[in-house]
Formats: C-alpha cells, structure tokens, sequence
C-alpha cells in the first residue's frame, strides 16, 4: 500500500495536487504539463525561463520532457482507490493488489474479499465476523479455540477447551452476548452516576463561578471607593499646602517689613552716633581750651548711652529679637487639619455603608462630583453613552454598593433644591418610563419634597408629613432583616419622620433624585442603633 509520504511526493509544486501528465525540465524538477507551460507562458516576455523550483535560468523556453518513470508510478499505485488500501482492511489473498476484506475468518485469522468469501469453507468452525485486524484476541491464547463463554467467578472470556479440562471446570458460565449485556447495564448505571456527577459538578463551577464574578464586582467597587477617597484626600491635601504655603508667605512677608523699618532706624542712629563722633574727635583735637569748654551738649556728647536714646530715635530703640517671629503656632494649628483627613479615613473604612455614586446610572442631567458623592442636577446635558442602566427620563442616580443583609445608614445634605427625593431601591427598578421615578413604583421607597410639601412615597402612595422642617440634613435607616427603611431629620436632636416595613426580595442600592440644587452624601455606617 501507499504511504501517505509517498503520496506528498507525487503532488505537483504548483498546483498542489496530484501529477497530470507529468513533465521534467532538464534540471529533473517534475510539474504537470499544463502547469509549467502556464508558467512559461507568463515569462515570454522576460527573455529569460527559470525553473519555479531551483530557479535555474534557460536562455530560450526549455524542452518539456515526458518522464516516463513517473507516469508508469501513477498508473500503477495512484489509481488504486485511496479506500482500499489506505483505510480499509484488505484481503490477505489478494497478493497482487490490495483489495477491500468484506468479512473475517475467526477460524482461519484471515480477512476475505468478494470473491474469496465465495470460496470459502461453510463449515461451522470457520466462524465470520466482520472485517477485523485483530483476529487472534477472539482465540484462546491456550487452546487456541474461539472464546464463546463468560467465567463469571474469574471474569475471564473461555473457549470450551478452558471449561471442560481447564480450571474453570465448574464454574457459572454464561454466553458472551449475555454477559456483554450484564456489563452493559452496569455501565449504563455507572454513566448515569457520572452524568449525575457532571451535573453537580457543572453546578458548582457555576456557583463558583458566580461567587468569582461577585467577589470582582466587590474588588471593583472597593477599587472604586479606594480611588475616589485618594482623590479626595489628594485634593484636601493640595488645600491644605497652599493654604500652609500662603500663611508662611504672609508671615514672612510681614516679618520682612518690619526688619526694614528697624534696619532704617538703625541706619539712622549709626549715621547720628557717628556725626557725634566726628564732632567730639573735632574737639579733642582743638588746641584752645576756651573753645572746647564753651561747646553746649558737652554731657551728650560726651556719654552718649545715657538719657535721651530713646528721644534720639523717636521711640524706636530696639533690638533685631525684638521683631515678631514667624508665627509657628498658626502654623502648626494649620497642620491639624492633616490629622482631621487621616481621621476621615477611619469615617469611611466603618464598613459597607460607605456609599459612592455610580455614574454609570446618572441621567445626563446630573453632574456628578469627583468624589462620587454629590449630585448636582444641571440643564446642560453630560457626554454620557445611552444604556439600559442608566436612568433616561429623571435626574436619578443610585449608588454602586448594595445592600442585602444588616442595618445601614447614610447621610445627605440637600443644597439649593426645592425639588429633591432620597431612599433606597432594587436593581431592577425601571430606567426609563413613568416607572422609573423613584417612589413611582412598587422597587423603591424615597422621602423628598416636592410643591414645597415633604413626604414619603412608595409604589405611587404618597404620606405628606405633618412636620415643619429645620434642618437640610437627612439620614435614612435601613435594617434588611427586619423589612425596615426608616427617614429622620438631623437637627438639633434625631426626629423620626417615617419608617416603611415589608420584605425585601432583592438587593438594595442607595437612590436620589434631584432638580436643580445638590445632593450631597455625607457619609454612613453599619450596626447603626435606632435613636431612642
């Protein structure tokens, strides 16, 4: 039979297939005769043939040359059919060629064509079966007879030699296709159990996979939270330098000025001292006494730190230690404020409450802070993309943490809003529609104010609340287990407003609306205790 190396080497380099009329050049490079003359075709015009393969160069187009060694291979082994002798078993008869087997001889260990089968013995011994290259597995090794039983005590296949004078004499034998059947059984049970298995397991890749995907949604959000508190605190860090920076200016600039006017005053008094000085070396150095005893001022002139310094100098005798200092208090007072920041840090690591904004949510009507922690409601529209989770038709916004379990609670500041509404809701509230405003819908429960009235709203049921209202600060409750989301005022004392109870079926995310004005979250908490 052909090898399917053989064979690589019987396909023509041009066309990749398996030689027609097969051609050689006199370098003995071989190609089909329609191939190579296409090629030569192609380099008439050059004035110059090479060889596609060696790329030797001919002066004038090159004989074509039948090889007629090649052309007696293809007729002898290519036009036998690939299927008998490549993939088939063939006939172990058939010595000149390869031909298909159609049956085996389990008596015989021989495979048998069409023609061979018909010659055959019919005798019972001479078992058929189907094509096989095997034939000797289906003997016994010992007795070299057919296996035709199952020894079900030493599970082993026998021949009938084996049972009678060999050592399963006795035993419980059943038929091959019988056992073959038990087997099968207990397979297909055992297939069952793995099909069982599988699915459990395809399961918990499932759970595990969910459990993977939650903890990098909370990596996410934590990401999230970790970067907005370092911008925060790059941001009041870069206050507080330039603050520290310009007291430190103003001080020295002040210092500065001061030392001027002393260093003037102090050029004065050396300029007068050393006029006295002249003067009294004028005196010393005159001859008539009459002259130098009738000079007035000689107790000045003479003991010039004695009375009269500060009058000289109009008041302003001091010294350089006299002037002010740079103020190191005021400086140190400013430096506070660093451990106010680091402080905040243990504000927003109290636990899962801290809540952010999630902008992937906010209508393009809302401009959200870079801290992720104030909403603004604006009439300029924010370059954002349109998706099913971002709200479409109100000035909403919700916040990327939820809540599914404990008691939670956060604080907001409204600022410049007469219209505004703060709580909680699922995630799979609406995002567009008249379903979508918060409190609209049976997903969410809100307190806000609206027509200059305050009151709570759930599932289009709005409660006006009979209260006058001192405070633009509120904080709303929640306690997952016990089904309650509650709403007070942070005045001067914690007032109650209104408190909502019913199961919660899903998750919780923070939600605000706001027109005009601001929102701002101040902050939250957990295992928070209900004001007394």
């Amino acid at each position: 039979m052909v090898s399917a190396s053989l064979r690589d080497e019987l396909d023509c380099s041009i066309c990749l297939s398996t030689y027609t009329d097969p051609v050689m050049l006199k370098c003995g490079h071989n190609f089909c005769r329609l191939c190579i003359g296409r090629v030569l075709d192609t380099q008439d015009g050059a004035g110059v043939y090479s060889c596609p393969e060696c790329r030797e160069e001919y002066q004038e187009r090159p004989a074509l040359m039948k090889c007629l060694a090649l052309c007696k291979l293809m007729e002898n082994i290519l036009l036998t059919p690939p299927t008998m002798t490549e993939t088939g078993i063939c006939c172990t008869y058939c010595v000149d060629s390869a031909v298909p087997a159609v049956r085996s001889c389990l008596h015989c260990e021989a495979s048998l064509c069409d023609k061979h089968l018909r010659a055959h013995s019919k005798s019972p011994e001479h078992v058929l079966s189907e094509p096989s290259t095997s034939l000797e597995k289906r003997k016994c090794s010992v007795h070299k007879k057919m296996l035709e039983y199952y020894c079900t005590e030493d599970a082993a296949c026998i021949c009938v030699s084996c049972y009678l004078i060999d050592k399963h004499n006795g035993h419980k034998l059943e038929s091959l296709d019988e056992a073959s059947e038990k087997k099968k059984k207990k397979l297909r049970n055992v297939l069952q159990k793995l099909m069982t298995n599988k699915e459990e397991t395809e399961e918990r890749i499932q759970s595990v996979e969910d459990r993977r995907r939650k903890a990098q949604e909370k990596a996410a959000g934590e990401a999230e939270r970790v970067t907005a508190l370092f911008t925060d605190i790059r941001r009041r860090l870069d206050h507080l330098e330039k603050r520290v920076l310009s007291e430190i200016s103003r001080q020295e600039k002040k210092e500065s000025l001061s030392l001027s006017a002393l260093i003037q005053q102090l050029e004065i008094k050396k300029d007068e001292l050393s006029r006295k000085m002249r003067h009294i070396e004028e005196l010393c150095n005159m001859a008539d006494p009459l002259t130098v005893l009738q000079e007035p001022d000689t107790g000045d002139l003479c003991d010039p730190e004695e009375g009269g310094g500060d009058e000289d100098t109009g008041g302003h005798d001091r010294q350089p230690h006299d002037v002010d200092d740079l103020d190191v208090t005021v400086i140190s007072d400013t430096f506070c404020t660093l451990c106010d920041i680091i402080s905040g840090i243990k504000i927003y690591r109290e636990g899962p409450a801290y809540i952010l904004l999630d902008v992937n949510t906010a209508d393009i009507n809302l401009l959200i802070s870079d801290d992720l922690k104030t909403a603004t409601g604006t009439e300029e529209e924010q370059n954002r993309p349109e998706t099913a989770e971002r709200f479409q038709d109100y000035s909403q916004v919700m916040s990327s943490r939820r809540f599914s379990s404990g008691r939670h609670y956060w604080d907001v500041e409204i600022s410049r809003s007469e219209e505004w509404s703060v709580g909680m809701c699922y995630p799979s509230i609406e995002r567009r529609g008249d379903q979508s405003y918060i409190g609209d819908n049976n997903k969410s429960w809100c307190m806000g104010r609206g027509n200059n009235q305050y009151s709570v709203i759930h599932d289009s049921e709005e409660i006006q609340l009979p209260y006058s209202f001192y405070s633009n600060k509120v904080r709303i409750c929640l306690d997952y287990e016990a089904g309650q989301l509650s709403f007070y005022e942070l005045c001067y004392t914690i007032r109650h407003l209104h408190t909502f109870t019913t199961t919660f079926t899903e998750p919780l995310h923070a939600v605000l609306y706001v027109w005009e004005g601001s929102v701002k979250i101040l902050g939250g908490g957990s295992n928070w205790k209900k004001p007394s």
